[in-house]
């Protein structure tokens, strides 16, 4: 019985592990799909639809990458599940921009609301607790994983693995050049914030 108990578990692990794994690679692909298109950067504040509102694709700024990507790929609409779980529990989330309530237009698009977010979520997988160069993140990156730095040391800023292999780590992220691939290498001198793994 414990050994039929133990086989079941195990593979209930994983399916659960192949489905986050496929979930990864979907969400990879839906990020490089985005080269090319989003040729811009633009952080302005804009009234959207809601849910599943966007600036021109055209353009953007980091997070817009992860958005789009998680829509795109898995149905997933952060405006809606970041909004959502503001309305629950806004206290939870930072203050920086002295807000008084939750702003649908806005609050997705901004890295340190989406960190919040996944950390509630259960998918901040590493969290850096010192200064730790921007390629250094500890642990097995996968494709799709979500990667948050602070750039020169106060801009938060996200992008998402492409691929991790024997040739190094390649993310697509935006810049502010509009969405480009890059090797990880190229983040080392940033500070490594956090990483994490969406969706659970």
């Amino acid at each position: 019985m414990l050994r039929r108990t133990f086989l079941a578990t195990g593979i209930a692990a994983l399916a659960v592990t192949g489905k986050l794994a496929d979930a990864g690679s979907k969400l990879a692909q839906s990020a490089h799909a985005q080269l090319g298109i989003t040729t811009g950067y633009d952080p302005n504040y804009s009234r959207l639809a809601y849910p599943g509102g966007d600036v021109p694709r055209s353009t953007g700024v980091c997070a817009d990458v992860i958005v789009r990507a998680g829509r795109d790929a898995l149905g997933l609409d952060l405006q809606k599940l970041v909004h959502e779980d503001m309305l629950r529990d806004f206290s939870a989330y930072p203050r920086t921009w002295k807000m008084a309530h939750p702003d649908a237009n806005i609050d997705h698009r901004r890295v340190l609301n989406l960190e919040v977010y996944w950390r509630r979520a259960g998918a901040q997988v590493w969290a850096s607790q010192s200064k730790t160069n921007g390629d250094d993140f500890p642990g097995t990156l996968q494709a799709g994983d979500i990667l948050t730095w602070l750039l020169q040391g106060n801009l938060p800023h996200v992008g998402i693995v492409l691929s991790h292999g024997v040739l190094g780590t390649r993310i697509v992220h935006n810049i502010g050049r509009g969405v480009q691939e890059n090797a990880l290498f190229q983040m080392r001198s940033q500070h490594a914030k956090g990483h994490f793994r969406w969706p659970v």
